[in-house]
């Protein structure tokens, strides 16, 4: 077996259509051989690699709005597909109300790929390991799609099949997503677990997201979601739930991470094994909903 130390990227077309429908009608003809471009940061190594063979690359960083990224109070943030997470880090509206999201961005690679990494063609590649998605999820991302058929949206939650694979049809183009304005008091902490510091890829990430909600027995609606730890990202429903039902305390916490141990459903790889992974989500979802919760507390000192 020989092994190519130095891979090049295969031929293939660039092409710049002139409006998101004749984007959607050329990626519905070429269904198994073109592919939607934005940031690129992954698509080119799979191209280099060999995972991936299209033809036709479909340049969509400036159709529908992509550049886009705007704030309103009452509806909410709206990223487009073309905005690199650099960008959304460094967006006041973002710093304010969704420091989640740019906790999470920063956790991606270094800061020259994220000056072409988006947040958008983080969620289309449909990794498990994608460090945004957990954030996305926490924060009830609407991804805003354009097909052959006209537009609708899609709640991230709802997004994923499995391993690379989502409810897109042929032709169809994530042009943003958008996020709801955070409730009050609202607080959250990604961390994720890698093999350095720097530009791994996680071999556990733990988001938690919290705010106060007095229609439950705790006063506090906690979610977490995981990511590297089952075939898809994973929302903990059962941790959701018992947080609600119990009051905070160390011990509440400790069951809660015991939880998300147990909804979880990780694989071997290079990068941890399946039981040193189920060991570090309980151990990072404790210090995430702790942190959370600290957080929380200090915001009501403020006020």
């Amino acid at each position: 077996m020989s092994i190519n130390a130095h891979p090049e990227l295969p031929e293939f077309e660039y092409l710049q259509p002139a409006s998101l429908s004749e984007a959607s009608q050329f990626l519905a003809q070429h269904p198994q051989n073109a592919r939607p471009l934005s940031g690129g940061t992954d698509i080119f190594v799979r191209m280099r690699d060999g995972f991936w063979r299209d033809q036709y690359l479909i340049d969509i960083k400036h159709l529908g709005g992509a550049d886009e990224l705007n704030f309103d109070a009452r509806s909410g943030l709206r990223v487009g597909a073309g905005v690199n997470m650099n960008r959304v880090i460094a967006f006041p509206a973002v710093q304010e109300h969704y420091p989640l999201l740019a906790q999470a961005c920063r956790s991606v690679a270094s800061y020259q790929l994220r000056s072409r990494a988006t947040i958008v063609g983080n969620i289309c590649n449909a990794s498990p390991a994608g460090d945004t998605i957990g954030a996305c999820m926490l924060l009830d991302g609407v991804l805003h799609i354009h097909g052959v058929s006209g537009e609708r949206q899609v709640e991230l939650k709802s997004f994923f099949l499995g391993p690379g694979k989502t409810v897109l049809k042929p032709g169809d183009i994530v042009t943003s997503i958008a996020f709801p304005t955070p409730p009050p008091g609202a607080a959250g902490v990604y961390i994720k677990l890698g093999r350095n510091t720097w530009s791994d890829l996680s071999i556990v990430g733990v988001a938690a997201y919290a705010h106060p909600d007095h229609t439950l027995p705790s006063g506090h609606h906690f979610r977490v979601a995981l990511a590297s730890v089952a075939p898809t990202p994973l929302l903990v429903t059962a941790v959701e739930e018992y947080l609600a039902a119990n009051q905070a305390s160390t011990e509440t916490f400790q069951q809660a991470a015991r939880l998300a141990e147990a909804a979880c459903s990780p694989i071997d790889d290079v990068r941890g094994s399946a039981r040193y992974r189920k060991a570090m989500v309980r151990k990072l979802t404790e210090k995430a909903i702790q942190q959370t919760w600290a957080q929380i507390g200090q915001q009501a000192f403020e006020r």
